[in-house]
């Protein structure tokens, strides 16, 4: 109930978060199962949400277990359809529960669901893609051993900034891989490598690689350029847009970003505001009906209007 209570505003979020979202395949976010998402990870959860977000069908995800030590959190997280998976950094004796999570992919997957795994594991802000961990392909093999018909689909999910508003994003879907490309005759061992070995082929064609310090390339593979018409156009909202948003931003970095000097920054400062946005437009509305003004609910468009307006011409780097 929860997930699909959010998808549509996230849905919506997006567009005020980033200012254009480009992938490489739109059709397969139309896809069925049994489909197992294999993507890099570089920025928390917020990758989750995009993919999420994104493709028709409800999105299972695999998240770090150590968040789920807070039953609060777990009810929230198993609500919007995330699952569990434990590193041995979070204690050894919650890595018999991954059997478990596994488990429940596999059944998903038998009702032609969808499941998204970062294949790297961990997160970090970087355009690189780190050695692949053997979860996903632990996770493919054993579908495949049961007879399930699953599809793996390697996916780049790259960011422009990960410190800031407005960013632009790439997103790519690389060539599905099946039991015909890999085949399970081998010792585990060996297919465990053979797996990964081809998934990483497929990620390194999807993902972004760029030493951080190199800048003209950084701007060579995401900057977007607008026509002087357009920005003449969107000026005067724009303008508008920064001032309606200053504060409700300067709130949440204020009171959460700070808190979060990591590689978690970003998506910590998008689910603040997403959080906080629905009472800063109930806020606005009731000033203005509480002056007189007639049309005081249009500020429900305008201000979310003028903060894409502001979005689009802001400053990419």
């Amino acid at each position: 109930m929860l997930y699909r209570i959010l998808k549509f505003p996230a849905k919506i979020a997006l567009n005020l978060y980033c200012r254009q979202l480009r992938i490489n395949n739109k059709a397969i976010l139309n896809t069925k199962g049994p489909l197992l998402i294999a993507a890099n990870h570089p920025n928390s959860f917020l990758d989750a949400i995009i993919i999420a977000t994104l493709f028709k069908r409800p999105v299972y995800s695999l998240v770090r277990g150590d968040v789920y030590a807070n039953n609060f959190y777990a009810k929230i997280l198993n609500g919007m359809k995330m699952m569990p998976v434990y590193r041995l950094s979070e204690g050894a004796e919650n890595l018999d529960q991954n059997y478990s999570t596994f488990a429940r992919c596999r059944g998903i997957f038998k009702n032609d669901g969808i499941v998204l795994i970062f294949s790297e594991g961990r997160c970090i802000n970087e355009w690189k893609l780190r050695p692949l961990k053997k979860g996903t392909a632990r996770l493919a093999i054993s579908s495949w051993e049961e007879g399930i018909n699953l599809t793996v689909l390697p996916t780049g999910i790259n960011y422009q900034s990960f410190k800031s508003f407005g960013k632009n994003i790439i997103l790519n879907f690389g060539n599905p891989v099946t039991l015909h490309h890999t085949g399970t005759n081998e010792a585990y061992g060996k297919n465990i490598t053979a797996f990964n070995e081809l998934l990483k082929k497929e990620l390194e064609m999807l993902v972004v690689q760029i030493d951080k310090n190199n800048q003209p390339s950084i701007e060579k593979s995401f900057k977007i350029s607008h026509s002087v018409s357009f920005k003449i156009l969107l000026a005067l909202p724009a303008i508008a847009g920064w001032i309606f948003h200053i504060l409700p931003y300067t709130l949440v970095k204020f009171a959460l970003g700070r808190q979060f000097q990591n590689d978690h920054y970003d998506s910590v400062m998008v689910a603040g505001m997403f959080l906080l946005y629905p009472f800063f437009l109930l806020l606005t509305a009731g000033i203005l009906s509480f002056l007189g003004f007639p049309l005081w609910w249009l500020c429900f468009l305008i201000i979310p209007f003028t903060g894409w307006c502001f979005i689009q011409l802001k400053k990419q780097f």
